[in-house]
């Protein structure tokens, strides 16, 4: 059975940017397939992705956030470890789990950098609702074949 719903999980803090990566993934993915989960920040990614890969509802999910330097913590630790546990949740569960986690080295919260983000974001968001429905497509494929 081929699926055509995807998850979407985005994180909250920096919701001004990470928001617009979602923008950027329903441009390619009509919103009536795309089902939205809001978690407090990035750390909380893999464990909501794997709990919606393992429904079996989702041909795809997608995680946003926006890992900065705040000065107090090692944000590049904090990063490394989301994207580690969203590629295990994928690898355990089967579901492509896909990553718009960004972790800039250089970001000031000016207007310019928020701008450059936001645009940044819609990209990654596009990004990664082509990588969707080409994994689902090609999986889709490999299914019919056997």
């Amino acid at each position: 059975m081929t699926h055509t719903r995807y998850a979407f999980v985005k994180a909250n803090w920096h919701s001004d940017i990470v928001d617009q990566a979602l923008e950027g993934f329903l441009e390619l993915i009509p919103a009536e397939q795309v089902d939205v989960f809001d978690v407090p920040g990035a750390f909380e990614m893999p464990l909501l992705a794997r709990d919606l890969a393992q429904t079996g509802r989702y041909a795809a999910v997608a995680c946003a956030a926006f890992v900065v330097d705040g000065g107090i913590y090692r944000h590049d630790f904090v990063a490394q470890a989301v994207v580690d546990g969203l590629m295990r949740a994928s690898m355990d569960t089967g579901v492509p789990v896909l990553s718009v986690s960004l972790t800039p080295h250089q970001y000031q919260e000016t207007n310019h950098h928020n701008a450059i983000y936001r645009a940044h974001f819609v990209e990654k968001g596009r990004e990664a609702a082509q990588a969707a429905l080409k994994i689902t497509q090609t999986r889709a494929s490999l299914t019919r074949a056997a």
